[in-house]
C-alpha cells in the first residue's frame, strides 16, 4: 500500500513540475530568459537551444540581452528568434543582441489567463487520473489478498488527501500566474 501511495505521489508531484515547467514560457509582460527556452538556433548544421550558443540575461524588466559565444552566430540567433514567431524583435549592435519585450495588450492578456486555466485544468485532469490508477491498484491489491480492506480504505483516503492537495497547489500557481499577467 505504501508503495502505491508514494508512487501516487510522485506522479503528481511530476504534474505540478510539467505545469511549471509550462507556465513559465508563458509570457507576462516582463523579461525572463525562459521565454526563449523554445528558440533553436541552427548552429553549423545541428538546430540547438539558444541556451546553448551563448548567454542569455535579463537586463531590465522588459529588455533581453544576448551574448553568442561565436559572434560569427549573431545573424544565426537574430534569425531564429524573430522567425520563432514569438512577437520579440532583436537589436543587433555587432557584438550582442538586446530584446525589447513588447507590453501585452488587455486582450493578449484575457487570452493567456484563458491559456493558463486550461494549462491548470489539464494538469488536475493528470492529478485525477493518477488518483484513478492508485485506487485501481488498492483494489487489485486488496481483491489479490496482498493488503486487507481497512488498509485499502486506508490507502484510499490518503490518495484522496494527496489529490486534494496537489489541486490546491495546482490552484495556488495559477491564481499567482494569472495576478502576475494582469499586472500592468
Amino acid at each position: 500500500m505504501k508503495e502505491i501511495v508514494k508512487d501516487a505521489a510522485h506522479r503528481m508531484d511530476k504534474s505540478i513540475e510539467a505545469l511549471r515547467h509550462e507556465l513559465a514560457t508563458i509570457r507576462t509582460g516582463k523579461a525572463t530568459t525562459s521565454l526563449l527556452d523554445g528558440v533553436k538556433v541552427d548552429y553549423y548544421g545541428t538546430m540547438t537551444p539558444i541556451s546553448q550558443v551563448g548567454n542569455l540575461t535579463v537586463l531590465d524588466v522588459h529588455t533581453l540581452a544576448f551574448t553568442p559565444w561565436d559572434k560569427s552566430m549573431l545573424q544565426s540567433v537574430d534569425r531564429a528568434i524573430r522567425e520563432a514567431n514569438i512577437g520579440f524583435n532583436p537589436m543587433n549592435d555587432g557584438t550582442n543582441l538586446k530584446i525589447p519585450i513588447p507590453p501585452l495588450t488587455e486582450e493578449r492578456r484575457k487570452d493567456m489567463v484563458k491559456l493558463i486555466k486550461r494549462f491548470g485544468e489539464d494538469t488536475k485532469i493528470a492529478v485525477r487520473n493518477v488518483r484513478r490508477d492508485a485506487n485501481e491498484h488498492l483494489k487489485k491489491a486488496q481483491k489479490d489478498k496482498k493488503i486487507s480492506e481497512d488498509e485499502q480504505k486506508e490507502g484510499e483516503d490518503k490518495v484522496q488527501k494527496l489529490t486534494n492537495e496537489h489541486t490546491a497547489i495546482v490552484d495556488e500557481i495559477l491564481k499567482h500566474k494569472e495576478k502576475e499577467i494582469m499586472e500592468v
